[in-house]
């Protein structure tokens, strides 16, 4: 049985996104999840290990601020979905990611779920065990802001065929905050999903 999965994070820039480093402890090798800002503490994320690739959850410029930096330092593939992309972003991956892709990390391997709403290109990095780094999808107190009824909507679906789905062991893994436990959630995000919300959009929470 392998080694669980490193999982460095550390928040940078002003909004304090949390940036990832995923390390496999056997071989080394290492991915990181977005960057965001501040090149040098993303680097030190990285400390002995070799980076394989670059992994954006989303393109919202608090997670792809320092992108341009850590590309040209560490020369590895840039992946991400495909998109549409947040509004004023254009880059052309390495790889273009779809939702049940699997991506070899040393002896590990990631599994990628589409998880739009928020953004048309946001993702789920889901490791090979009850955690799983969702981006901006969800947080402990509601789903992530969306900026059209159609968004809000497409965030429901989400919600209902991607992350209800997940174990309650999962260990859920944001943007911006700390770490939840899906089962401690479950029923406030089924609540929220039983509800007529309208022409809603915006930012939400589960008790709405």
């Amino acid at each position: 049985m392998p080694k669980k999965l490193e999982l460095r994070t550390r928040p940078v820039g002003q909004y304090s996104m949390n940036a990832y480093a995923l390390v496999c402890p056997v071989t080394q090798q290492s991915i990181l999840i977005d960057p965001g800002d501040e090149p040098d503490t993303l680097q030190e994320m990285l400390k002995d290990t070799q980076p394989i690739a670059i992994l954006l959850t989303h393109t919202h410029f608090d997670h792809v601020g320092a992108l341009a930096e850590m590309r040209a330092r560490l020369q590895v593939p840039l992946m991400l979905h495909r998109g549409p992309h947040a509004e004023g972003f254009e880059t052309e991956a390495d790889r273009w990611l779809a939702g049940g892709d699997l991506l070899p990390l040393g002896e590990h391997s990631l599994r990628i779920s589409h998880a739009p709403g928020h953004t048309g290109d946001q993702i789920c990095i889901a490791l090979d065990d009850p955690r799983v780094i969702v981006g901006d999808t969800i947080f402990g107190g509601g789903p992530g802001k969306t900026w059209s009824v159609d968004g809000f909507q497409t965030t429901l679906k989400t919600l209902r065929e991607v992350i209800l789905r997940w174990s309650d062991d999962t260990v859920c893994y944001p943007g911006h905050g700390p770490s939840f436990r899906l089962s401690d959630h479950r029923r406030e995000i089924e609540a929220f999903l039983s509800k007529d919300h309208g022409e809603f959009f915006g930012d939400a929470t589960w008790g709405m």
